[in-house]
């Protein structure tokens, strides 16, 4: 299995979620700017999307799209998705809301069209983030344990940090113990982050 990863993109979450995991996997770096794979293969060939993540699974096939493999990632590692009958159903919510809600904003705050823009994107990042920080139910969203959702929104803070953008301070405590697992580590030097 292989993850198609651009160093410090949004492939990071997967890549976090995967060490956490414990999935046995290679990686193989894509420079976004040229859309050339580390081994010279035209990502597009890869992706037609133009953009990571990409899991290639050992038979060929494809996954693409964060919500698509974090919550695949859950079906492998159960625990690392909330419990209960609607599990499930609060993870992709959670993720959608990451994607859909802070993710995209994003774009606004890396190439605005003017200022306008990017200070209206960080004012919506601002919010969202102040709605998770009150709706986090202990250490990570759903409780005591990390999940995959976790992985994707401490990906969105370490955006948030590179562009200082302001965090509630339950979502810097979060960054904080993020930062220090394992699984974050290990994706951290894979990738070749500070």
């Amino acid at each position: 299995m292989k993850l198609y990863y651009a160093p410090g993109a949004c492939s990071l979450a997967d890549h976090i979620a995967m060490h956490e995991a414990g999935l046995n996997f290679d990686r193989v770096k894509i420079d976004l700017k040229t859309k050339i794979t580390e081994d010279g293969t035209p990502f597009n060939e890869i992706n037609p999307k133009s953009y990571v993540p990409v899991v290639e699974f050992d038979d060929g096939k494809r996954l693409t799209e964060n919500i698509a493999i974090l919550y695949w990632v859950a079906q492998k590692a159960p625990s690392l998705a909330p419990s209960g009958d609607d599990g499930s159903l609060r993870l992709l919510e959670m993720l959608a809301f990451i994607s859909t809600e802070i993710h995209k904003q994003f774009g606004r705050v890396f190439r605005p069209s003017s200022d306008a823009e990017a200070a209206a994107a960080r004012e919506k990042i601002g919010q969202r983030f102040a709605l998770i920080a009150k709706t986090m139910r202990g250490d990570y969203l759903f409780g005591d344990k990390v999940s995959v959702a976790d992985a994707y929104l401490f990906t969105m803070l370490t955006w948030a940090r590179k562009m200082s953008v302001d965090m509630p301070a339950e979502l810097q405590a979060f960054y904080k113990r993020m930062r220090e697992r394992p699984a974050v580590k290990l994706a951290f030097e894979h990738e070749g982050l500070e």
